[in-house]
């Protein structure tokens, strides 16, 4: 179970929170909003080996592209659209202004 706490708090008791970020993460705010997460180094570090591939989409030739097109999620991951919320207004009212 995650814990959030304020950054006042952590401060005041750091050990405690160092502890309980071994079992789960701490997440630490600031003014009433998260800023900081405090993990364990083993998260830490499972998080920075993470494979990851990222390529310019100008890059891509038109069978790529059509391959992008035409491909579907798979329903068991619908919940991943949930952090893509607000994310489209944001881009429109970039790409506006």
């Amino acid at each position: 179970m995650t814990t959030t706490v304020t950054a006042a708090a952590v401060s005041k008791n750091f050990g405690a929170y160092q502890d309980a970020a071994v079992r789960d993460p701490v997440i630490i705010t600031k003014n009433g909003r998260p800023r900081t997460v405090l993990l364990a180094y083993e998260d830490f570090v499972r998080l920075s080996k993470r494979d990851r591939r990222v390529e310019l989409t100008a890059e891509l030739n038109a069978d790529e592209i059509a391959a992008v097109e035409a491909s579907e999620m798979d329903p068991s991951l619908d919940h991943l659209n949930e952090e893509l919320t607000g994310t489209k207004s944001l881009t429109a009212k970039n790409a506006a202004g």
